[in-house]
């Protein structure tokens, strides 16, 4: 059996970590940016740990 690709568009969206752990960007951070206050802001532009159900497939499409 062949190996399976990565998902080129969540290969731009995610990160998986060296020990498993499945990183995103948040949403909300695209545009309209002037209305937020600069906490939100700041809080938005962190990387956050992704929990649920999606991750395991989400590695799947990563390519492990």
């Amino acid at each position: 059996m062949p190996k399976m690709k990565t998902h080129k568009g969540m290969r731009k969206r995610f990160r998986v970590t060296p020990s498993g752990k499945v990183l995103s960007y948040p949403p909300g951070r695209g545009h309209l940016m002037s209305g937020k206050s600069g906490a939100r802001k700041q809080d938005l532009s962190r990387r956050r740990r992704l929990r649920g159900r999606g991750v395991r497939k989400l590695r799947l499409l990563m390519g492990g």
